[in-house]
């Protein structure tokens, strides 16, 4: 059995689906998928499906819904798979799964191996493990699935993960010279997140690499208005030292430039969302 959350809730046993389709069913599966290996309260749970306004039968209800993914899970073989295995405890209840059988799970384990060949200077490496991880991704994570209080926080949580990860991944293909082919990536994506210094410096870099560097100044600038209008801000010491560079015709670094991967600038943090 496979389960997929970054896109559209799956539920597979290699053969046919087995996503729930009852809305309540499928949020309580995808808090629990998302917190795989971590136990998940009555009270998580009940504030989750119901958020501040919990019926009289909250519990015995929950119970039901437990009752229900149960019997999905074991409908691949008759018993409960050793894959996905949904597990009653003391407080509530933790979903178990089985290495390789959950999306989130491979999409972390490839960003960690990406960061050890960062460290080991293999950034070719670095790069292929990080497109990747971001290939898992077919989409908004759980965009088909209701979210309560609980799954909005984590899924925010998670598309910052996302973004930082591209970013890294967009850094290790310009330290291995492939500024041409990001030009038009970036592009769009300094358009999506316009207030965010980090994507912005990477397209001056790439633009700057590719001899267009009236492009790339004209980038800065287009940031700098941005943020005036939007947020009362001027860029970041680290970006008006890169327009100085570039006015100076001097060379352009990632390390001078970029944050090391899981930093972010103050602007950088207060436009991710």
């Amino acid at each position: 059995m496979y389960a997929r959350i970054l896109g559209p809730l799956t539920l597979t046993d290699g053969l046919r689906p087995l996503t729930p389709r009852a809305p309540k069913q499928r949020q309580l599966l995808s808090l629990l998928l998302l917190h795989a290996g971590q136990v998940v309260t009555v009270e998580e749970c009940v504030d989750e499906l119901w958020d501040d306004a919990p019926p009289h039968s909250a519990h015995s209800t929950l119970q039901t819904y437990v009752m229900q993914i149960r019997k999905t899970l074991r409908s691949a073989g008759g018993t409960a798979p050793a894959d996905l295995r949904l597990e009653t405890r003391d407080r509530g209840y933790l979903l178990a799964v089985h290495p390789g059988r959950l999306d989130l799970q491979q999409f972390e384990k490839l960003v960690d191996q990406a960061s050890m060949a960062r460290i080991a200077g293999d950034h070719a490496r670095e790069s292929a493990l990080l497109h990747d991880a971001l290939g898992l991704w077919t989409g908004k994570a759980l965009a088909d699935v209701t979210c309560g209080p609980l799954l909005r926080m984590r899924l925010s949580g998670l598309h910052e993960t996302w973004l930082g990860t591209l970013e890294q991944r967009i850094d290790a293909d310009l330290r291995i010279g492939r500024h041409h082919q990001l030009i038009g990536e970036l592009s769009v994506l300094t358009r999506q997140y316009p207030t965010y210094e980090n994507l912005y410096a990477q397209l001056v870099i790439a633009l700057h690499r590719s001899g267009r560097t009236a492009d790339a100044l004209n980038a800065f600038a287009r940031l700098r208005r941005t943020l005036n209008t939007e947020l009362g801000l001027e860029p970041s010491a680290r970006m008006r030292d890169l327009q100085t560079d570039l006015l100076n015709s001097a060379p352009l670094a990632e390390s001078v430039y970029l944050p090391a991967p899981g930093d972010a600038s103050p602007v950088a943090l207060r436009s991710a969302g």
